[in-house]
């Protein structure tokens, strides 16, 4: 049986399952079928470790507070974040990993660090 690479089309010898020629052929490959959901990815990790950078830099301790401007100053986009926690007396923490903060009154915020 003639068996073609996936990328390239030249023949594949060796084992009866093998799809490419090579590891150039088969990275190729795979990065062209995931192209489009990579770069999303991309952006959305990009922005997340952005979020993060700047909520270590503003919180070196454990625990402290900061004004929504000095966020935004940074470029802290409160659109992204990994996860939330919403306490018992229903006070909902915003988290990036292991870093987060809850929003409090007049544009201030309590930088916290999980664990």
């Amino acid at each position: 049986m003639n068996r073609k690479c996936l990328e390239c089309e030249r023949p594949v010898s060796g084992r009866t399952d093998k799809k490419f020629c090579g590891d150039h052929c088969r990275n190729a490959y795979n990065n062209r079928l995931n192209r489009d959901s990579k770069n999303l990815m991309r952006r959305i990790n990009n922005k997340l470790r952005k979020n993060y950078r700047i909520l270590a830099e503003l919180n070196p301790k454990d625990k402290t507070k900061t004004s929504k401007l000095k966020l935004l100053e940074r470029g802290f986009d409160f659109d992204y974040f990994t996860h939330t926690y919403t306490t018992r007396n229903g006070k909902t923490y915003f988290f990036l990993y292991d870093l987060g903060y809850l929003p409090l009154e007049n544009d201030i915020y309590v930088l916290v660090k999980q664990g």
